[in-house]
C-alpha cells in the first residue's frame, strides 16, 4: 500500500493528491478496457459490450475530473501563479494539458456512439488511451513540481485559506 500514501505536507495539496488517487482508480477501470481492445484480447462479440462499458465509464469520469480541474483552476493555480508567474512555465503547461485531456475524452465520446467493428473500436479507443497517458504524466508533474513548490513559496496563511476553499467533494 506504499503508493496509497499521500506525499505532500501542505493540507490543500493533500486534498488534490487524494483526488488524484481517486481519479487514478477510476482511470484504471476504463484503461484496462482500452488495453484489452488495443491488444486484441476480445473477440468482436466480447468487444462490443466492453466498448459500451468504456463509453459509460468515461462519461461518468468526466464529472469528477471536471470538479477536480475546476478547483485547481479556480483556487490553486491563481494563488501559485501570484508567487511564480502565471503566463509561462509550469502552470500554463498544466492548464493546457487540462484542455487536451478533455478534448481527447470528448473526441472519444463523440465518435463512440453506435455499433462498430473491432477494427473501428480499436481506432476509436486510441483517444481514450491518449487521455489516460496524458493524465498519468499530468498527475506526476503536479505532484512532483507544483505541489512541492506550494510548500516553498506560498505563505502559511494562504495555504490555510486554500485548504478551506478546496475542501469540497468532487463526486
Amino acid at each position: 500500500m506504499e503508493n496509497d500514501k499521500l506525499m505532500n505536507s501542505v493540507p490543500a495539496m493533500r486534498i488534490l493528491e487524494n483526488e488524484h488517487h481517486y481519479l487514478s482508480h477510476l482511470m484504471n477501470e476504463w484503461h484496462s478496457i482500452v488495453l484489452n481492445i488495443q491488444n486484441d484480447r476480445y473477440t468482436e462479440e466480447q468487444a462490443g459490450p466492453e466498448f459500451a462499458r468504456l463509453r459509460q465509464l468515461l462519461t461518468d469520469f468526466k464529472e469528477p475530473l471536471a470538479q477536480h480541474t475546476k478547483k485547481e483552476e479556480t483556487y490553486f493555480f491563481p494563488l501559485l501563479g501570484r508567487h511564480i508567474g502565471y503566463e509561462q512555465g509550469p502552470i500554463m503547461s498544466i492548464e493546457n494539458e487540462h484542455e487536451e485531456i478533455v478534448a481527447y475524452i470528448d473526441h472519444f465520446l463523440h465518435h463512440s456512439d453506435g455499433e462498430f467493428s473491432l477494427a473501428q473500436m480499436k481506432q476509436i479507443t486510441r483517444d481514450a488511451g491518449e487521455a489516460f497517458e496524458i493524465l498519468t504524466v499530468h498527475f506526476v508533474k503536479e505532484e512532483s513540481v507544483l505541489f512541492p513548490m506550494t510548500a516553498r513559496v506560498v505563505k502559511k496563511e494562504e495555504q490555510e485559506r486554500l485548504f478551506e476553499e478546496m475542501h469540497t467533494l468532487i463526486v
